[in-house]
């Protein structure tokens, strides 16, 4: 369900980004909640046509005094509030992407990117706004994952994913923030070099 949700705003976004927009984008004010920063213009469309704005696009001068966008809030189901937020680089490539997965105005998951892939992915599953899980990718591929699985604010569960698969899970168990048990998942065998050389510095 939890990676449903994650695709969800994706997807609509695709849907409504292929519709033939309304032709009134009008500069207005911002959005319940945002501001715009130093310099920034502030633009809104009703691709939904249902008669309220649902995206905003924030622009500032670029070196050429054209328009470059700097950051897109956009609400997903026209309840008024905000859902998804992005903000861009100066070649227009997404830098990171904010999302409400529950609807309840706070981001959710916050997606990093470098050169358009993805390399970190921080999910909250509580209402105190800290990241209780975050994912690490290396050329788009998971490599790593971090849980804080008593919301206490550190990690205490490591997962090490190779080839797409997860390799081994390191298990904090004491709560000084250090690997105190290995846990193999890649098939039946020995651990992994990589995990042999986990074991012997969480030793050190």
């Amino acid at each position: 369900m939890r990676r449903f949700l994650l695709a969800f705003p994706t997807v609509l976004l695709a849907a409504c980004a292929g519709r033939t927009p309304s032709p009134e984008t009008a500069r207005v004010a911002p959005p319940a909640g945002s501001e715009a920063g130093a310099g920034e213009t502030v633009s809104a469309t009703d691709l939904t046509r249902s008669g309220k704005p649902n995206v905003w696009k924030f622009t500032r001068p670029g070196p050429d005094g054209k328009p470059v966008l700097v950051r897109r809030e956009t609400d997903l189901n026209s309840d008024g509030r905000v859902d998804v937020w992005e903000w861009f680089d100066a070649d227009g490539a997404v830098e990171r992407q904010a999302v409400d997965l529950d609807f309840d105005g706070k981001p959710d998951a916050v997606l990093h990117f470098e050169k358009g892939l993805l390399v970190r992915k921080e999910l909250s599953f509580g209402f105190d706004g800290k990241p209780h899980v975050t994912a690490h990718y290396e050329k788009g591929k998971l490599v790593r994952k971090e849980k804080d699985d008593n919301g206490d604010g550190k990690v205490d569960t490591w997962e090490y994913w190779e080839g797409g698969e997860l390799d081994r899970v390191g298990v904090d168990t004491d709560g000084d923030g250090k690997v105190d048990r290995w846990e193999v998942r890649r098939g039946e065998g020995a651990p992994s070099p990589a995990a042999k050389a986990d074991a012997a510095a969480s030793r050190r």
